[in-house]
This record gives C-alpha cells, sequence and structure tokens, in this order.
C-alpha cells in the first residue's frame, strides 16, 4: 500500500469515524430537546388541583430552607417569585381596587401593580410564618370553561377550616386569581380595606402607604356576616 492511499484510507476512516459521532451527537441532542419539549407541555398541561398543590408545596418548601429570622429577605424574594410564576396578581391587583381601578392611567395602574405584589407577598411572608405542621386535604376540584376552584381543607392542632382556591387559565396555565377561607374572600378583604382608605383619603395615598409599608392587611379577613 503506497502512502496516498494509505493516507487516503486514514482520511475517510476519520470522516465515518466523524460522520457516525456527529450523527450520533445530533440525535442525542434531538431527544434531548424532545424531552424538553415533553416536560414543558406536561408542565403546562397541569390542572388547577396540580397547579395548587405545587404552589402549596413551594411556598412550604421556602418556609422550611428559609425559616431563620436571619433570612427573611431571602424569604420575601422566593415567596414574590411563586406569586409572579403562580398568581394572576394583575387581576387580583385590578378586582382589589374596583371602580377606583377606572380613575388610574396606565403607568399608575403598573406601578400599583408592582406595589401589589410587594403586599401580597409580605402578608403571605408573615402569615406563613405562623404555620406549624397544619396538614392540606385536597377535596374536589369543579371546572367551568376557563375557571376553576380547588377545595382543600386544612387541619392542625389549632385550626380545621377550608380553603377554596380560584382559578383561570391563560395561555394554558392555571393561575390563582382569588381564595376563600370560612367565606371570607382574599380579594374581598383587600377591596373592603383599600375602599375605606379610598374614601377617606384618595387612590394615590393607599398607594403611599402602601410604599411606606404603614398598610397592614388582614388575610381572609371577613367582610360580611
Amino acid at each position: 500500500m503506497t502512502e496516498t492511499s494509505r493516507a487516503t484510507g486514514i482520511v475517510q476512516g476519520a470522516g465515518r469515524w466523524y460522520e457516525k459521532r456527529g450523527w450520533a451527537t445530533f440525535i442525542a441532542v434531538l431527544s434531548f430537546c424532545m424531552s424538553l419539549g415533553l416536560a414543558t407541555a406536561a408542565r403546562s398541561e397541569q390542572g388547577p388541583t396540580e397547579t395548587v398543590r405545587g404552589t402549596v408545596s413551594e411556598l412550604l418548601h421556602i418556609l422550611k430552607d428559609l425559616k431563620d429570622s436571619g433570612r427573611s429577605e431571602a424569604r420575601r424574594w422566593e415567596i414574590e417569585q411563586v406569586i409572579r410564576h403562580h398568581v394572576h396578581y394583575e387581576d387580583m391587583a385590578k378586582r382589589s381596587l374596583g371602580a377606583a381601578w377606572t380613575q388610574l392611567n396606565e403607568p399608575a395602574r403598573r406601578e400599583y401593580v408592582g406595589l401589589f405584589v410587594q403586599l401580597l407577598r409580605d402578608a403571605l411572608a408573615n402569615r406563613m410564618v405562623e404555620y406549624s405542621g397544619e396538614r392540606i386535604s385536597y377535596l374536589s376540584e369543579q371546572r367551568e370553561q376557563a375557571f376553576a376552584q380547588v377545595k382543600t381543607r386544612l387541619v392542625g392542632d389549632k385550626v380545621d377550616t377550608f380553603i377554596d382556591f380560584r382559578l383561570v387559565s391563560e395561555d394554558g396555565r392555571w393561575l390563582v386569581y382569588d381564595a376563600v377561607m370560612d367565606g371570607g374572600s382574599l380579594v374581598g378583604s383587600y377591596h373592603a380595606q383599600f375602599a375605606n382608605i379610598i374614601r377617606d383619603a384618595s387612590c394615590a395615598q393607599l398607594m403611599e402607604r402602601i410604599k411606606e409599608k404603614t398598610l397592614i392587611v388582614k388575610l381572609f379577613e371577613k367582610t360580611g356576616p
């Protein structure tokens, strides 16, 4: 065999090795991308109950990992991420203002939504600190077109109550837009307290109080008899 033919054979062999390795790599990458697509589809197809269950699990995980008082800032940041991913906070913010929402221009609305997320985050963080191992049971699920309600029961040494989570489907995801505990609506509680402030002062004053963190919202406070 001449040097030329030997060199040609080496080149051809290297080419076949590269070609095989290239196809193997391509197939591996394609399989990986397909698995990511399936995983994304699985997440997007989560039902209302799975969404609530996952959200509660995330919050309890945060509470467990960041329970030390010195990590309160990190805890609030993590809770805010859960809110932004699993809660329809824009709709909640709009409902909490009611008719006063129409009085705000677009920049003011965006500012208010941002403040509302912070308020909800802090209120939820403060309420979570009171958690002492209560168990949550998922009782039933009801759907009506793009809306759903997941009934749950929270049981512990000092509590035995029912919480109904209300969700809306948007872009293939279920998002929580309200929660009702023993007949008291979370959004209704916000709306009742905000309406009093707006009536006595103004919407601008409400936003200032939220900025100054002087507004204390009682979660799930009953607004009716």
